[in-house]
């Protein structure tokens, strides 16, 4: 018997995502100017890391209304999934703005060129502000979904960042040594690895069908042989349709008769207790099964 907690068709942290990216499209394109007249690779790093995150706002909110749309046609459990396939595509972006990074930092050790110590300091402290507050739009979402806790680390990490080119622009002008800017864009880069291959492998767990990791197996399992109806279970799979939704299908081998309010109490506490919302479970009775075996 199949039961299903089903999510409303809103889209959740909508305001969020708005926000969130229009504040940082104007901030990556005032980083753009001045990171170019400033001639600072550092703040230029950070204008990277922020289009990719300003991407990755994107690609989650298209996903999160797509996992809205009811299951139709060959796609029987709708377009869940596509919130874990944009978490994998948002840390595949992210890889490879650590390149382009790399090879502009690389370039200004080769070649120092003076750097406008000022100026990157004011618009990377224009930058701590842009991304505390968006990172504070997605930090009560982020403990239940993993595009948002993604949302959420990208904005907090960029804010810790932004400060970092302050820290640098303010060395640069007291010392004027030009290799403190091409430094700082590899502090940027270990940040950006540090936050992004956690969620990188989140995600692939996630599309491997793995157990998500806020669940533990076993305590669902010995909550399912708990149940003094319960003789055994087989067949145990835990499994994310999204990033929010998580689907489970057992075997309860159970020798006498049970009614449907059994199994419908079981379903609600597997999702009161584990935030199981899609539980499939099958009922066999070992009894029956044995006459059937001798006798069919």
């Amino acid at each position: 018997m199949a039961h299903s907690h089903e999510p409303t068709n809103k889209i959740k942290h909508k305001n969020a995502f708005i926000i969130g990216i229009a504040l940082n499209v104007i901030f990556v394109g005032v980083e753009i100017f001045y990171g170019l007249l400033a001639n600072s690779s550092a703040l230029l790093a950070d204008a990277g890391h922020n289009a990719g995150d300003v991407l990755s706002l994107a690609f989650a909110w298209v996903a999160a209304w797509l996992a809205t749309l009811k299951p139709k046609g060959k796609y029987t459990y709708g377009l869940r999934k596509t919130t874990i396939l944009v978490s994998i595509l948002n840390a595949l972006l992210l890889f490879g703005a650590v390149v382009l990074i790399a090879q502009d930092a690389i370039g200004k050790f080769k070649n120092p060129e003076p750097v406008a110590g000022t100026q990157v300091m004011i618009v990377a402290g224009i930058g701590i502000v842009i991304n505390t507050i968006t990172a504070l739009l997605f930090m009560r979402g982020q403990k239940e979904d993993l595009n948002i806790k993604g949302a959420f680390l990208h904005m907090a990490a960029d804010a810790s960042v932004s400060a970092g080119v302050v820290i640098a622009g303010l060395l640069i002008s007291l010392t004027g040594l030009q290799w403190i800017d091409p430094v700082m864009s590899f502090v940027i880069i270990g940040v950006i690895l540090w936050g992004t291959w956690k969620l990188f492998t989140d995600s692939i767990d996630l599309a491997l069908d793995a157990v998500p990791k806020n669940i533990d197996i076993e305590k669902v399992r010995e909550f399912l042989l708990s149940k003094k109806e319960v003789e055994d279970i087989h067949d145990l799979h835990i499994w994310a349709m999204s990033t929010t939704k998580v689907a489970l299908s057992v075997h309860l081998v159970i020798p006498g008769k049970i009614d449907d309010e059994f199994i419908s109490h079981v379903q609600d506490e597997l999702y009161q207790q584990f935030g199981i919302g899609h539980a499939t479970i099958q009922i066999e009775n070992k009894k029956i099964e044995e006459e059937c075996n001798t006798d069919c």
